[in-house]
């Protein structure tokens, strides 16, 4: 493999890994964030409409898949990613960084909510805008392997989402994890923020 290419698939296959990261990351971490931000007479109740938020994520995707796309088509694949890794920048920094339902009242699960939005708006084109730049960017005869590291990729982050959920959960205990241990990983999965610096001054 070419030295500018294996470079151009490390930056595109960490930012679709980051991007995997912080939108699943929210899942993980439910419980956590339910008693943050939807606090109810109910646990239960809570934990639904943490639930809930999360799955808004997942309708903003087709949306997202739309929108992106027509810009990626209409000005490149290059600039097409380097705009889905910083929305979904935005969309993770603003819930890693928001005071809770204590500090700011109502206002805090629905900035929340956009938030979540913002991340799902993201991730809706980076699978396909991804999986075409590797396509695009292939040797004859290796596509296939090429175009691989997009799901290889996001699966990996998965993975070490749930590796890191039970190292924090087994160093500290749940009130640490409440009060501020579940926003060490969003504040680890802003890392994509260099990365999409990284992009935006180096072709990928």
């Amino acid at each position: 493999m070419e030295s500018p290419k294996f470079w151009s698939i490390v930056r595109v296959a960490s930012g679709n890994f980051l991007e995997m990261y912080d939108f699943m990351v929210f899942g993980y971490y439910a419980p956590e964030i339910a008693r943050t931000f939807f606090p109810t007479a109910g646990q239960f109740a809570s934990l639904m409409l943490t639930l809930m938020t999360f799955g808004a994520g997942f309708l903003m995707r087709p949306l997202g898949t739309i929108v992106l796309g027509s810009h990626a088509d209409h000005y490149g694949r290059r600039r097409g990613l380097i705009l889905t890794l910083g929305l979904m920048s935005v969309g993770t920094v603003s819930i890693a960084c928001l005071p809770g339902y204590q500090r700011i009242g109502l206002i805090a699960p629905i900035l929340v909510l956009i938030g979540r939005l913002v991340q799902g708006f993201s991730a809706g084109a980076e699978l396909g805008g991804v999986s075409v730049y590797l396509s695009e960017i292939a040797t004859p005869g290796n596509k296939g392997f090429y175009v691989s590291w997009q799901s290889a990729s996001q699966q990996a982050a998965v993975l070490f989402a749930s590796v890191l959920g039970v190292f924090l959960h087994s160093r500290f205990s749940p009130a640490q994890m409440v009060a501020w241990g579940w926003r060490v990983p969003l504040l680890i999965g802003c890392s994509i923020v260099p990365v999409l610096f990284l992009a935006l001054h180096k072709n990928l």
